[in-house]
């Protein structure tokens, strides 16, 4: 059985995601430091929560910090928020991100409503890890009022559109992320799920 880490920045219930990976088979701990490193063999940042708040607990953590940690312990998949910390900047705070991705984070539109909420379908641009199985047009789940803007369009993997082109999952390495929430995402989000606890396995 592989078993994960979800770290938890003390800003709201992360049962769901905890549920959907135990239920696709996984040993879960939720951590608030990154002082065990050889215990897992990935780690999921959620969607839950503020840029800076968040950055706060990951860099305030650890004696040895987040990048350090993850050298021992990869894939990482970033979930909305999650995958917004994975950049450089973002417009919802002033603390640097974790700088793994080249690029910020911006506002959505004021042309949309936000946060946008809702069931939007993906448009698949490359292959991916976490979308082997899914199909083009799948829909998914989002709730967020920031999106990505990474300094290469090639990380993104898939995209979907509101009238703007808003990057739904990126990868670089051993780094996943996804704007939406896969685990609040039904079957397809299982798929992606099921993915990355495959790439962990690894």
């Amino acid at each position: 059985m592989v078993k994960v880490a979800i770290f938890d920045f003390g800003a709201g219930n992360i049962f769901s995601l905890k549920n959907s990976l135990e239920n696709a088979g996984a040993s879960v701990d939720v951590i608030s430091n990154f002082d065990k490193p050889n215990e897992y063999s990935g780690l999921l940042l959620p969607g839950v929560g503020n840029f800076d708040p968040a950055i706060k607990s990951i860099t305030k953590s650890s004696k040895t910090g987040f990048k350090d940690f993850v050298k021992d312990v990869t894939p990482v998949l970033g979930i909305c928020l999650g995958m917004e910390m994975f950049f450089e900047k973002s417009e919802e705070g002033k603390e640097k991100g974790l700088g793994i991705m080249d690029g910020e984070v911006i506002i959505l539109p004021d042309t949309m409503k936000v946060p946008h909420m809702g069931w939007n379908d993906l448009e698949i641009k490359k292959s991916g890890k976490i979308l082997e199985g899914v199909e083009n047009g799948s829909w998914v789940y989002f709730v967020h009022s920031y999106r990505v803007k990474p300094t290469s369009n090639d990380i993104i993997t898939a995209e979907s559109d509101y009238g703007i082109k808003v990057p739904a999952v990126v990868e670089q390495d051993n780094f996943f992320g996804t704007q939406f929430h896969p685990e609040k995402s039904s079957s397809v989000g299982k798929i992606m799920i099921k993915n990355f606890l495959d790439v962990c396995k690894r």
